[in-house]
């Protein structure tokens, strides 16, 4: 029996209403199984987080009573949990594991206060749970050290390989709109030169990157590299981004190679709802609706 926190939906109709109702507010839906020993062991946990974050919207989905709302998220182990914004799915986490799931929830919870968990900006969050990896690519990064590691937190760090410059290629899954860019750096390894350019067709190569006008320049110091800390964007310029182009010209010391330790983009989806998430559920290719 699921607490007054916690909501079991009983069709998808109802689903999309409650994504719908909790608009920009954390949804947490575990997708369980009444026969599951896993999912029996983390429901009084889930509960208890429904408690711990009152501003965020527990859901529950038995995968058995409602097949659809589970099959049309490519659900297939239990528990399954997702984590929606504004109808769009920005996280997943498989297994029974407390201090897993409320990890998740503070990466992505916003308070009654207006904090949200490891977003920087009110109102908007870290877009690399957004990212396309198979369309983002970083030339001259190291083979030990490449731009993977920069894209999630404390995952290692992106190397510069034969001199100091990186051009960096991130593709989104979606469109989006940029508010402001974070980038965490060794004080003398650090970026200091970089140029942004946007909704490039292909990577850039270093000497258009060089000869380019970008859409923004920055020449950054150590203390826009630290925890905490984001670079701003002229956020009307950035209100339909496929693709982000970052040329790291050079870096805060003169050292020989450059340091990234994370980046991402703090932004929002311009589109409520990525239709990706969603698949056929009744009727075959081709039939018509």
């Amino acid at each position: 029996m699921a607490s007054h926190r916690v909501l079991v939906v009983a069709d998808e109709g109802q689903f999309q209403t409650e994504l719908a109702n909790a608009g920009a507010k954390l949804v947490v839906v575990d997708f369980f199984a009444s026969w599951c020993g896993p999912c029996q062991r983390i429901a009084p946990s889930f509960e208890q987080f429904s408690r711990t974050y009152p501003n965020a919207v527990f859901l529950k989905v038995d995968v058995d009573q409602t097949p659809d709302v589970a099959h049309s998220r490519d659900v297939r182990a239990m528990p399954t949990f997702l984590f929606y914004k504004n109808m769009t799915k920005v996280d997943s986490l498989q297994g029974a594991d407390p201090a897993s799931l409320e990890a998740k929830i503070k990466q992505h919870y916003e308070g009654e206060d207006g904090v949200q968990g490891d977003a920087p900006v009110k109102g908007h969050g870290d877009l690399n749970s957004f990212l396309n990896k198979s369309g983002c690519e970083c030339l001259n990064e190291s083979d030990d050290h490449p731009f993977t590691h920069a894209i999630t937190q404390k995952g290692g760090y992106l190397e510069s390989d034969c001199d100091e410059q990186l051009i960096i290629h991130m593709a989104f899954n979606q469109a989006v709109k940029l508010h402001s860019l974070q980038l965490l750096a060794p004080e003398d390894k650090g970026p200091k030169t970089i140029k942004i350019f946007i909704n490039q067709p292909h990577t850039l190569d270093f000497d258009q990157c060089e000869n380019m006008e970008p859409l923004q320049k920055f020449d950054l110091t150590p203390d826009d590299m630290k925890e905490g800390a984001t670079i701003g964007l002229r956020y009307v310029k950035y209100q339909n981004v496929q693709t982000v182009t970052i040329f790291v010209k050079d870096n805060q010391k003169g050292t020989e190679t450059t340091q990234i330790d994370y980046i991402a983009f703090i932004g929002s989806p311009v589109s409520t709802t990525n239709m990706s998430d969603f698949k056929r559920v009744a009727g075959k290719k081709g039939e018509s609706h």
